[in-house]
Parts: C-alpha cells; sequence; structure tokens
C-alpha cells in the first residue's frame, strides 16, 4: 500500500536505535524483577502478590498472574521476557516476518504489564508507565519489512513532549526553590540515590547550581515544543533533550528513567541531523507497508488522540499529578518529576544485634544496602538503568513512616528470620551464621562532608542521629 505521507525512510537508523534500546531496558527490567521479586512480592514476600490478587478483579490490574500465580511461574515470566528482550536488542525484530516482530513487541509489552499491575508499591514509579508506553510505541515502528512510519515518530515524540513538559511543568508549580533557582543547592544531596558523582556535583558553585536550573527550564518548558518543528530544529532540541539528561545520568541514579527518555528523543533525529556525526548509509530499499500494518497505526494514532485528553488536562490543571496512568494498560499517561526538593537528607539504618537482652550497652551491627547511603567512608555507587526496589524505598521511608507502613515491619521479621531471599537485597550481613535476636532502626539526617573533610578523613557522609525510626523488636512479638 503506497502513502507518501505515511512512510519516512529517512529514520531508519533511529528506529534502530529506539527499538534496540528499549528492549535494552526491558532487559535490564525483567533481570531486576527476576532477581528481586521474591522478597519484595513473592508468596514470601513483604507485599505477596496472592494476597492482591485475591482483592483486586482482573479488570483492575490485569495480569497473567490474576489467572495463576506461584514463584517459579513468575519467575518463569521474567526470564522469558528477558529472553524475548535480549532476542530482539540482537536484532531478532529484522529476521522475521512484520507481524512477528509486532507480535514479539506485544507480548513483551503484556508480560512487563503483567509485573507491574502486581508489583504494587515496589512498581509505583512513574518510569514503570514510561517503558510500557515506549514499548507499546517500538511496536508501531514495524521493522526492516517497512519504512518507519512518520505517524509513530510523532507519537513518540508526544510522549518525550509529556515527559519533558510535565517534568518541566510541576517544577514551576511546585516547590519555590525551583522559581529562585536555587533547588540544585540541595538536590544532589538529598536526591533518592546519589551517584559516584554526586558528591562533585554538590559542591560546585552556587552561581553554577542557578544555571543548572535555568537550562532545566529552558530544556524542559522550551526546547520540547521545537521536538514538533521541521528539520534540523526537531535534531537540535532533540540534541538538547539529550545532553540534559547525561547530565542526569551522571549527576544520580533514576533507574531507566533518563535512558528512555533519550531514547525517545531519536525518534526526531533522521539521517541528514545523524550524517554530521556519523557515517550512515542510504536506507534499505522496502516494500510499501501491508495495510493491516497501515491500519494499527492509524488506529494506534486516533486512540492516542482520544486517551490524550487526560493527561493534557493534567498538565493544565492546577492541581497537576506528577505521575499518573489513567488506565489499567498504562496508556497515554501523565509524568514528571521533582515537584518539591528536600532541603534535609534523612536515612533509615537498619541495625541487628545476638544480644537476648538489649541494654545500653548492647553492640549493634548495621545491615549495609547496595545502592542507598549507610557507610560514611563508601563513595555512592553506580546502579542506573538497573533499579534496586528496596534501596529506593528506603528513602521514602525516611521522610515519612507512612510510605513503609505496609512492608517496614515484615521487612524486619524477614531479617530476623534470616530470610535468604531478603538478605539477597542487601549490600552486607553483619549476621553471616546466624540471624539476630534483635532488629532495630535508627533515623539519621545526612549530608556530604566538605572537601577538607574528604581529603583528612577518606569520608564522603557525616551523619546525626534524630532518634528510633522502629524499636527493637524480635521474634516473640508481633510484626
Amino acid at each position: 500500500m503506497h502513502l507518501d505521507w505515511f512512510d519516512a525512510p529517512g529514520y531508519w537508523l533511529a528506529r534502530e536505535i529506539l527499538q534496540r534500546g528499549i528492549a535494552a531496558i526491558y532487559l535490564i527490567a525483567f533481570v531486576g524483577a527476576a532477581r528481586q521479586f521474591r522478597a519484595l512480592i513473592g508468596e514470601r514476600g513483604m507485599l505477596p502478590v496472592p494476597r492482591l490478587v485475591a482483592q483486586v478483579p482482573f479488570r483492575a490490574a490485569p495480569s497473567v498472574f490474576q489467572l495463576h500465580y506461584s514463584d517459579r511461574f513468575f519467575a518463569g515470566v521474567c526470564w522469558a521476557g528477558a529472553a524475548l528482550a535480549a532476542a530482539l536488542v540482537a536484532g531478532g525484530g529484522n529476521v522475521v516476518p512484520l507481524w512477528a516482530a509486532v507480535l514479539g513487541w506485544l507480548v513483551l509489552w503484556a508480560l512487563y504489564l503483567s509485573v507491574v499491575n502486581v508489583g504494587q508499591r515496589w512498581y509505583s514509579f512513574g518510569w514503570e508507565s514510561l517503558l510500557l508506553e515506549a514499548g507499546l510505541l517500538a511496536m508501531l515502528l514495524g521493522n526492516d519489512d517497512v519504512a518507519p512510519p512518520l505517524l509513530t515518530l510523532w507519537l513518540m515524540r508526544w510522549l518525550l513532549f509529556r515527559v519533558e513538559f510535565g517534568a518541566g511543568l510541576i517544577k514551576m508549580r511546585g516547590d519555590p526553590c525551583w522559581r529562585d533557582l536555587s533547588c540544585l543547592e540541595y538536590h544532589h544531596e538529598t536526591q533518592p540515590m546519589p551517584g559516584p558523582l554526586s558528591w562533585f556535583f554538590h559542591h560546585l558553585p552556587k552561581p553554577l547550581h542557578r544555571v543548572e536550573v535555568a537550562g532545566n527550564h529552558v530544556a524542559q518548558l522550551v526546547v520540547p515544543f521545537a521536538l514538533f518543528a521541521p528539520q534540523p530544529v526537531a535534531s537540535v532540541a532533540a540534541g538538547i533533550v539529550i545532553v540534559t539528561q547525561l547530565w542526569l545520568v551522571a549527576s544520580g541514579n533514576f533507574a531507566w528513567l533518563n535512558w528512555l527518555t533519550i531514547l525517545l528523543a531519536f525518534s526526531a533525529v533522521d539521517a541528514t541531523a545523524f550524517s554530521r556525526v556519523v557515517t550512515v548509509p542510504a536506507p534499505p530499499p522496502v516494500p510499501d507497508a501491508p495495510v493491516w500494518f497501515v491500519a494499527v497505526v492509524l488506529a494506534a494514532t486516533v486512540l492516542t488522540v482520544v486517551l490524550s485528553f487526560w493527561p493534557v488536562r493534567n498538565m493544565l490543571g492546577r492541581r497537576q499529578q506528577m505521575n499518573a496512568s489513567f488506565n489499567p494498560f498504562h496508556l497515554v499517561n501523565t509524568y514528571g518529576a521533582f515537584g518539591s526538593i528536600g532541603r534535609i537528607r534523612y536515612e533509615v539504618i537498619l541495625e541487628g544485634t545476638d544480644d537476648p537482652s538489649p541494654s545500653g550497652r548492647t553492640e549493634w551491627k548495621e545491615y549495609g544496602f547496595k545502592g542507598k547511603p549507610g557507610d560514611l567512608r563508601r563513595i555512592p555507587r553506580q546502579w542506573a538503568p538497573y533499579h534496586l526496589r528496596l534501596d529506593w524505598l528506603m528513602w521514602f521511608a525516611a521522610i515519612s513512616p507512612s510510605y513503609a507502613r505496609d512492608w517496614f515491619r515484615p521487612l524486619a521479621v524477614r531479617l530476623l528470620q534470616g530470610d535468604t531471599a531478603t538478605l539477597r537485597l542487601l549490600g552486607h550481613n553483619p549476621f553471616p551464621d546466624t540471624p539476630p535476636r534483635w532488629i532495630r532502626a535508627r533515623l539519621y539526617e545526612y549530608r556530604f562532608t566538605t572537601w577538607r573533610e574528604l581529603r583528612d578523613e577518606r569520608r564522603w557522609w557525616d551523619r546525626t542521629l534524630i532518634g528510633d525510626y522502629l524499636p527493637a523488636v524480635t521474634l516473640g512479638e508481633r510484626a
């Protein structure tokens, strides 16, 4: 079916980057789910899936796990999703017929939707919806049997627009430090999971912090509109998005949020822009798109236009939600990040002891986490795009116990039991032979050290005890 308006052959390299990149994020997401689920949502997890599906109907949270759940089945779904994603990363979608490639992407989306819809608090982040939405659009890019559809590329730009513009709006409407340009005097220190360069970003001169914030406002409130401009303006806008997102990648750990945003920006980069950087061969000749594929892309476009009513209303409304899905399939969502910035960093530190009757002289040993701050002399690690779900929720728990009311005490119980799956989520277990008799949690204020403290004492962090977060508990108490 020959439709000049439908095909965008100049974006075939962009399609390769988009599809293989999104498939790589799927691969990371499925591997992360397989490695962490038993302690979080498994049959004996802190928030078990069987308990959820007994209370929530299929129509509210469609998932294959509504039909059947076992830890073995969940692991099988995750590893199957990882294998399919790996095949797409390797270019498997280009060696099968168009219909098979489309079906493969659809299966990948359905499997990860099944995980997200039973993931509860552990999967409540905006980048889960972003991956699902981007994954469906990747399906609509086709494969080497057809030219990239122009409509799909526009849908991807619309998704990128919602990510960036939504984040810009929530900042301007939220914390006043975004308006007086002072937010980044705090953010690098108080963000959920600092990275190895965050200490250095925090110690940049204050005027440069203000330049960072101002540049962020331009990148999120002005540049997104240029994504819909003719070339080469659209490619320039995409380049600005990529550069600003790489700045965020360098300064912190935000799972795959920044990497997916970078990938989506390539939907606005054509072959002419690529040719200014690398040698780009001519696009391979392809036959006209089949009628059924054109119909699927058109139907998806119409559906997106209809469903866009809710995110547009959210962005224009006075009470903008930061991240929200308006349907159980996570289609056409609204996005945003960091509408408010903490001025003080709090950390919950878990400790255990073998003492049968704790007293003021009891020696308490700290548990260490893989990503979140704890050890004062350990440099923050780089984990993104891999997502450490327990570490992230511990940051929320430190802000307010309400974020942890349904999983924190079960976490303490599993540490008292020496639960293997739970201990695998941690970076350091001070009780490798037998579990402790008592567990407690204490709340600290953390701050980055000064240049002098880092040089003389080799400490990245300093901390001050605030008080008890969870009083000492043992298995003899109800949890």
